[in-house]
C-alpha cells in the first residue's frame, strides 16, 4: 500500500467536497475551558465537579444559540494535556 498516493487521493477529495470549510454564521461566540487535575495528587469528586460545571454551561449556551467552543483535551493554558 502506498500511503503517499492514498493521502493525495483523500486530500483531493476533501478539497473538492469542502469538508474542512467552516460555515460562517452570525451567532454569538462563547469559549469555555476548565483546568485538568494535576498529576501530583489523587483524583477525587472535586475534579469531576469542575468539568461538570464547564460542560453544563457549554450545553446551556448551545441551547441558547451560542456558537460554543469547548476544547476538551486542553489545559487552561491552551496547551494539549492528553
Amino acid at each position: 500500500m502506498k500511503y503517499t498516493e492514498m493521502e493525495k487521493k483523500w486530500q483531493k477529495k476533501w478539497d473538492e467536497t469542502g469538508v474542512f470549510n467552516a460555515e460562517p454564521n452570525d451567532r454569538k461566540k462563547f469559549f469555555i475551558i476548565f483546568a485538568y487535575p494535576g498529576i501530583s495528587g489523587f483524583l477525587h469528586v472535586g475534579h469531576m465537579r469542575g468539568f461538570t460545571y464547564a460542560d453544563v454551561i457549554a450545553r446551556y449556551k448551545r441551547m441558547n444559540n451560542f456558537n460554543v467552543l469547548f476544547p476538551a483535551g486542553f489545559h487552561a493554558s491552551g496547551l494539549p494535556s492528553i
